[in-house]
């Protein structure tokens, strides 16, 4: 990929995450996603087309609301630049194949999922049920995806699996330590990446948890119980596997057969 064709999936991930800000907003609000228009949060007036220019608008108003003063938070050119990044990081793993498009919106979800977990500690169904069936669907009719098999036994293994550990973990310490958000989501992403794609997924999802856990721990002081969402965690799984699953994979046996 060339750095013009490079800047163009940066500039179109950017613009489709500005719509993602949307969703992260108004989605556990259970607002429109289409009425009303952008506005500020703080006092609610439009957003002009000039100041809803992904990220550059943000720089250039210093992250402020041009009409009451307000902070806009950092999420916004967060969000928008996480998303560009992906759809570079999309269109150069999978080129211009059918199978592109269909993974740049599945990351563009984990994305949403991400930032509404971090904030609100819940995964909407409203991504991850529709996803499970997007995911099916495309089995069947993308080439690239897993074969529709793989997809069904993905999402029963996928949602299985922290489904039993939910449930185990509930009845041996009394107290609820996964969401069946989590179990949702990772079902969907089952459908999406087959079922070879699961325990790859759940380790770097582990791994990255139990480091940021103990961070956190360690850092604020808190107890072994505080509650950390895991869904962020999943989806990072989720994307490293989708783009680097095979290298990864052969690392892993590589460092298992040298020990």
């Amino acid at each position: 990929m060339n750095s013009a064709y490079a800047a163009l999936a940066f500039a179109l991930g950017a613009a489709v995450g500005s719509f993602l800000n949307v969703c992260i907003y108004r989605l556990p609000r259970g607002g429109s996603l289409l009425r009303p228009g952008s506005h500020c949060p703080s006092c609610q007036a439009p957003i002009r087309p000039r100041d809803n220019v992904p990220i550059l608008s943000y720089l250039a108003l210093r992250g402020r609301c041009r009409s009451c003063g307000g902070r806009i938070s950092l999420r916004y050119p967060l969000v928008e630049s996480c998303t560009g990044l992906l759809a570079i990081a999309t269109f150069w793993r999978y080129g211009m194949q059918p199978v592109a498009p269909l993974h740049f919106a599945f990351a563009a979800a984990l994305v949403v999922v991400t930032f509404i977990d971090i904030e609100y500690q819940i995964i909407p169904d409203a991504i991850s049920l529709p996803g499970i069936g997007i995911g099916l669907t495309a089995s069947f009719l993308v080439p690239g995806t897993p074969a529709p098999f793989d997809a069904a036994i993905g999402v029963l293994l996928g949602g299985g699996i922290l489904y039993g550990v939910a449930l185990a973990y509930q009845r041996w310490t009394g107290v609820e330590g996964m969401g069946l958000g989590d179990v949702k989501l990772l079902a969907m992403i089952g459908a999406f990446l087959g079922w070879r794609g699961i325990p790859l997924c759940l380790l770097v999802a582990s791994v990255t948890g139990s480091v940021v856990g103990l961070a956190i721990a360690v850092g604020l002081r808190k107890g072994r119980r505080y509650p950390i969402p895991f869904g962020p965690f999943l989806s990072a799984g989720a994307i490293a596997t989708m783009f680097f699953g095979d290298p990864l994979v052969r690392w892993y046996l590589t460092a298992v057969s040298a020990v």
